[in-house]
């Protein structure tokens, strides 16, 4: 195992790994949406969905590759009537084929932010 980490990504708020790079698999810890230079989190679901998601790529690309690469996401939400905007937001990044998801409804994300994005890369 190794211990991927960037200064582009918000740092770890706890006792976890920004990402673990473990043979040809990167596995991202969620990433919030706060912009790692300013530690500002933006208002509004499509601002809050742009940054968690440039987050998640700024880890990939610190680890040597990119988010073509993303087989799985998990994306915690904590309304699902967001569900269309983030999808909306979602798409910018990821292009056929889709990496394979799950998307829940949550009570509460740290930070009380709006969403929280986890990913799966095959390196």
């Amino acid at each position: 195992m190794k211990q991927i980490s960037t200064d582009k990504a918000p740092a770890a708020i706890g006792p976890y790994s920004q990402a673990i790079k473990s043979g040809n698999m990167l596995f991202c810890s969620g990433q919030i949406p706060v912009d790692p230079e300013t530690g500002i989190i933006p208002d509004g679901v499509k601002a809050q969905a742009e940054q968690a998601l440039t987050n998640v790529k700024n880890l990939i690309a610190a680890a040597g590759s990119s988010i073509e690469n993303v087989i799985k996401t998990t994306v915690f939400i904590k309304d699902m009537n967001d569900f269309a905007v983030i999808n909306e937001i979602y798409a910018k990044y990821f292009t056929e084929p889709f990496p394979a998801r799950s998307c829940v409804e949550v009570a509460r994300l740290p930070k009380d932010v709006l969403l929280e994005v986890e990913a799966i890369v095959e390196l």
